[in-house]
């Protein structure tokens, strides 16, 4: 029977919430890591099978596994996930409303479109800026760089160019090669001693271009690089980016929430020059993984660059005032996205999430600082809430603290050379946790 009675229904949330206030609660004292196998489980049954049973199962299941909603989790981008978003995605799940087209549940996309134009002012953005939730950035990426060719170039032309650096995220590449650009057309701009963008050298490279024929129309700057947090003089691309005509489109993937706070706004400044910024609240806003956002200057280019018409939609109003989600990006099956942004904001109030976001940055700070006393350890430039360092034996020591399962860190590679890196992110992670792990790198390089 697939629609159980009330009493059934109340007992199966009655497991499943204990199943999760368990979890929640052993969070502290869980290992950092936990090895895993990848056996398949048995085929599902003809007969019902017990919850109890299968909550048993996915709890082993969920336990072989990184802990990334822990409080010792320091690797790639902690997404604790917050209770009060998983209840927003337990009703938005349940009430099952489909958000593709405005008309078919218009309060619930004023509703989430209140959060996108709250997000566009918190950037700076003007009048007739807009935006879409997305699975994250990548998604959101890959509709900026198709919104971007169709705005620059007209039409897809082989000889557009985009202009990175050796620190953009690879899914600006994934998304130039799925739109029909060669690898040939990303030029990766040189940077300073300091890992930022050369924007003298970006200016040079696209004259060069020209010159040889081709159509330079999209240059991407970074807020906060994946593996070293450094931000790009975001300033000076918007201004390159003005004077050449080409698009200007910010990777806030990471970064981006530190525009909420008034030392990352300093630091981000430029990014209320941006065409569009992809950003994703399932890192430094603490959703759940599958929360990305896409802001764009002017909502019209977007729109424009992703309608398509459908007879079968012909009886849907579309004139409601309000944007049509399928409209602005590639999807046209849609759940309601919003809530888990939504809720958490207004339930939590915005100051907790901005206190929260310069937590990280102090605790990262505190990190950096206490990493320079240590002898034997060089630390690299980075910026926001990440922190790259060496030791003389840097491939020891990250596999000694991640070997402890206390700890579970990742590495990048700067200069060709291994480097730990270090990402305080989580809203579980407070200074008890970073001030464990500079007494193990401390006993460890003695």
């Amino acid at each position: 029977m697939l629609q159980p009675d009330r009493e059934t229904r109340a007992e199966w949330t009655k497991t499943v919430t204990a199943f999760v206030e368990d979890f929640i609660e052993g969070l502290e004292a869980a290992p950092a890591s936990s090895p895993g196998t990848a056996l398949l489980p048995p085929p599902p049954a003809e007969t019902p099978g017990e919850l109890t049973d299968l909550l048993a199962r996915f709890g082993d299941a969920a336990g072989q596994a990184v802990e990334t909603a822990g409080p010792r989790y320091l690797a790639y981008f902690p997404a604790g996930g917050l209770y009060s978003s998983v209840l927003a995605e337990f009703l938005a799940q349940a009430t099952n409303r489909y958000t593709g087209v405005a008309s078919t549940a218009p309060a619930l996309v004023a509703l989430e479109h209140s959060v996108i134009r709250w997000l566009c002012t918190e950037f700076g953005l003007p009048e007739g800026s807009g935006g879409i939730f997305t699975t994250g950035a990548s998604l959101a990426t890959l509709s900026a760089v198709h919104t971007a060719r169709q705005d620059r170039l007209g039409a897809h032309d082989p000889n557009g160019t985009i202009y990175v650096t050796p620190h953009t995220h690879h899914c600006v590449a994934k998304a130039a090669h799925i739109t029909g650009f060669s690898p040939e057309r990303i030029r990766v701009v040189p940077t300073d001693a300091a890992l930022r963008m050369d924007a003298a050298q970006a200016q040079a490279m696209i004259a060069e271009d020209r010159a040889n024929g081709l159509r330079p129309f999209l240059i991407i700057g970074t807020a906060g690089a994946t593996s070293t947090g450094v931000v790009d003089p975001l300033d000076d691309i918007a201004a390159l980016a003005e004077r050449e005509s080409l698009w200007f489109h910010v990777d806030g993937a990471y970064g981006g929430a530190f525009q909420l706070t008034e030392r990352g706004r300093a630091i981000l400044t430029g990014i209320d020059r941006a065409d569009s910024i992809a950003w994703d609240p399932h890192k430094s806003l603490f959703l759940p993984y599958g929360t990305g956002v896409l802001l764009v200057r002017d909502e019209a280019r977007l729109r424009a660059a992703h309608v398509a018409d459908g007879d079968y939609l012909q009886d849907l109003d579309h004139g409601t005032g309000l944007p049509d989600y399928a409209d602005l990006g590639p999807e046209l099956t849609r759940e309601f996205r919003g809530l888990r942004v939504w809720l958490p904001l207004h339930l939590h109030g915005v100051a907790a999430f901005r206190e929260a976001i310069d937590e990280k940055h102090d605790l990262a700070d505190h990190l950096r600082a206490e990493l320079k006393k240590i002898d034997g350890i060089e630390v690299l430039p980075s910026g926001l809430s990440i922190v790259v360092f060496r030791s003389a034996d840097s491939e020891q020591l990250f596999k000694r603290l991640n070997e402890s399962r206390r700890f579970f860190l990742s590495s990048t590679r700067l200069g060709g050379k291994f480097t730990l890196r270090i990402c305080v992110l989580s809203h579980r992670t407070h200074r008890e946790h970073v001030d464990e792990v500079i007494d193990l790198i401390r006993r460890w390089t003695a």
